[in-house]
């Protein structure tokens, strides 16, 4: 679906630009549910392929946290109306990568795991899925 944009080129080129690499509003969220739950882990661990968010290295599990617009997501990305083949490429070759990071991972018998910014909004459901899905992974 294509939506028109709502405010200026300018504006909207402010807005991207403020859009953090890490420690987001979600991954901090993230985090926290984590802690919660007693989870040691590492945080944006840049010596890591693909540089997860999180890193459980006990359980040999990484962990991504993927904003809906920048990876995606099939039911909340909504491209912008203009410069669209610019933006349909730029998620195309998102998870491409994102493919790419799965399958280095899978090969050195590590799991990954991925969260959808749309997992997040709900603290209690978060925190089960994670519980399902880290308990999963460690098996």
């Amino acid at each position: 679906m294509i939506m028109t944009d709502s405010v200026s080129k300018k504006k909207r080129s402010e807005i991207m630009s403020a859009v953090k690499s890490k420690n987001s509003g979600i991954e901090i969220k993230f985090r926290k549910t984590l802690r919660k739950l007693r989870y040691k882990f590492t945080q944006n661990a840049a010596g890591y392929f693909g540089k997860p968010d999180i890193v459980l290295k006990r359980y040999k599990i990484v962990v991504f946290v993927d904003s809906c617009f920048w990876h995606g997501c099939l039911r909340h990305c909504r491209m912008p109306a203009s410069r669209k083949k610019y933006w349909v490429d730029k998620i195309e070759r998102n998870k491409k990568r994102d493919r790419r990071v799965r399958r280095r991972y899978a090969k050195d018998g590590w799991k990954v795991i991925r969260f959808w910014e749309h997992d997040i909004k709900d603290a209690e459901k978060l925190r089960k899925k994670i519980k399902v899905r880290i308990d999963k992974a460690k098996r």
